[in-house]
């Protein structure tokens, strides 16, 4: 046993997720009913990364604003405007393959009982009033712009403090961090429970119904990761993208497809930010805020979605609708995770500039939820593994200034 575990550690964590996902397959299409309680690996590993990532958040941006001295440079700036940049992007090429390959839907039924935004403005204003939760209830909630924001307005009012004080922080943090690469050593276990309880419960044939579309939404999300987003990377860094954009989408969006949470996947992120050598002042502030705004993956969903719901009533789209669209479904993305449901939720504001009824809209979000398995995982993948490679890029070109 002894020899097995070592054979075991000397193998990288992407090798072991890979072992994982196999048995789990295997399991799921063999044996579902007998091993139905492998589920609970998958369920524990989500939870743990779920339960720690808030605290990680807190700490880790509270002592790099603490800590950070006056003149030292940030790419924040850079940053932010890549996720918005890279996020209307997305919507473009998403409109872009919908009209080139028009998707019509077999409608099923809606979702009863949740309510989808009424409109941009209350998807806003739901993000604004998020920020000013009290920082109790944002942790407890894992509501991370509302973390966020606590975290730099205490770091700002700590920068006065003691050197000791700004040393028990930084090393509260440091010691949350440990906690996170534990969990993440977990993460091969986990992955073998997840991928188990998605084809256990959903199985294949729920999928077949929707092939072209799931088709689809998957090529929208491989043309944005591996063509659109090393052409942003590129035009920052002058140099091949493809090293950096490979390593981000292996090492990040891996574990994201599976947690299907951008928010679980915070650490794993931070933890690659620091194995590539980033600015952890820069890092410790973008990752979690490109959990929040940085939504490639969201605008594909909500803008395919919304234009085959269209053609399945016979709407014509004209372009300048669609560039409307493109704008709406950015804008709405950014704004995804202050809504419960995340980006399903918000086709129905996309469906409206149509005309669409919000019943017919709702049953869309019924497809939505149906495909979720596939579409939600690689959705998750794209916007976080993103988050580390804008970041990157960010901070290459600063380097070569």
């Amino acid at each position: 046993m002894k020899e097995l575990l070592k054979a075991w550690n000397k193998l990288s964590l992407v090798v072991q997720i890979a072992i994982g996902l196999v048995i789990g397959i295997i399991l799921a299409l063999t044996v579902p009913d007998k091993v139905s309680g492998i589920t609970i690996f998958g369920s524990l590993f989500v939870g743990a990364l779920k339960g720690v990532a808030p605290v990680l958040v807190f700490f880790l941006v509270m002592s790099a604003i603490s800590q950070h001295k006056s003149g030292q440079k940030t790419n924040m700036k850079t940053i932010i405007i890549l996720y918005l940049v890279g996020t209307l992007a997305a919507a473009c090429i998403a409109v872009v393959a919908s009209f080139i390959s028009p998707m019509t839907l077999t409608l099923t039924e809606g979702v009863s009982d949740i309510a989808p935004p009424s409109g941009i403005g209350e998807v806003l204003k739901t993000l604004v009033f998020n920020m000013v939760k009290n920082p109790v209830d944002a942790l407890l909630n894992a509501n991370y712009i509302g973390i966020l924001v606590w975290a730099v307005l205490l770091g700002v009012a700590l920068k006065g403090a003691a050197q000791g004080t700004k040393d028990v922080i930084s090393n509260i943090a440091d010691a949350v961090s440990q906690v996170v690469r534990w969990v993440i050593r977990f993460a091969p276990l986990g992955v073998m429970g997840l991928v188990f309880d998605a084809i256990a419960t959903s199985g294949i044939e729920a999928l077949k119904r929707y092939a072209g579309l799931i088709v689809l939404l998957v090529a929208v999300m491989l043309i944005d990761a591996l063509i659109v987003n090393p052409i942003i990377v590129f035009v920052m860094t002058r140099s091949n993208p493809y090293p950096l954009v490979l390593k981000c989408l292996k090492d990040s969006g891996i574990t994201a497809f599976f947690t299907r949470s951008s928010a679980a996947n915070i650490p794993v992120n931070m933890r690659l930010c620091d194995e590539l050598g980033l600015d952890k002042d820069t890092y410790s502030i973008s990752i979690p805020l490109g959990a929040t705004i940085n939504m490639g993956g969201a605008a594909i969903t909500i803008s395919i979605l919304a234009l085959a719901a269209a053609n399945t009533l016979g709407i014509t789209v004209d372009i300048p609708t669609a560039i409307i669209l493109c704008v709406l479904s950015a804008l709405s993305a950014c704004g995804a995770s202050g809504v419960a449901g995340g980006s399903l939720l918000l086709i129905p504001l996309a469906c409206s500039l149509f005309g669409i009824p919000n019943d017919i809209a709702m049953q869309v979000v019924g497809v939505g939820f149906i495909i979720g398995v596939i579409q939600d995982s690689c959705e998750t993948a794209l916007n976080s593994s993103t988050d580390v490679l804008f970041t990157a890029a960010a901070d290459i070109a600063q380097k070569r200034k």
